[in-house]
């Protein structure tokens, strides 16, 4: 299975200038756990996750001051369309993250994320408790 049958087609794309509740009211509203920043002054791409806004929440700081930019990861792994979801899922695992912007010739067409592997990669089943009611 290819990255492109597994990835969101839902690119939530944020500037550096949102703050992180900003960010996160945009993420939750679309049901994404990352955002895609987009900065126009560098032309270039970076990645917002839940997880780098939950640490700076727990490290005390104010979402309504910080800014995305501060937070964004920049060093960023991208993955084509065509990559398999083995070579998504070792990339993540190399890198430590849990997100991949996907991108082909034109720009960011989709995120995948360990759960939409997964979700690939596991069949449906019945929860183990709903197996013993039959």
């Amino acid at each position: 299975m290819l990255v492109r049958d597994a990835m969101s087609t839902v690119v939530l794309t944020i500037g550096p200038a949102h703050t992180l509740r900003q960010a996160s009211r945009l993420m939750s509203v679309r049901r994404v756990g990352a955002a895609v920043v987009l900065d126009p002054d560098t032309s270039g791409l970076g990645i917002l996750t839940e997880r780098d806004i939950l640490n700076a929440v727990g490290a005390g700081l104010d979402p309504d001051r910080e800014l995305s930019a501060t937070h964004t990861t920049t060093d960023v792994v991208f993955a084509a369309p065509s990559w398999t979801l083995e070579e998504a899922a070792a990339a993540m695992a190399h890198g430590g993250f849990r997100h991949l912007i996907v991108l082909d010739d034109v720009g960011p067409v989709g995120v995948v994320s360990v759960r939409d592997i997964i979700r690939c990669w596991a069949p449906d089943r019945l929860h183990p408790a709903e197996q013993l009611v039959s």
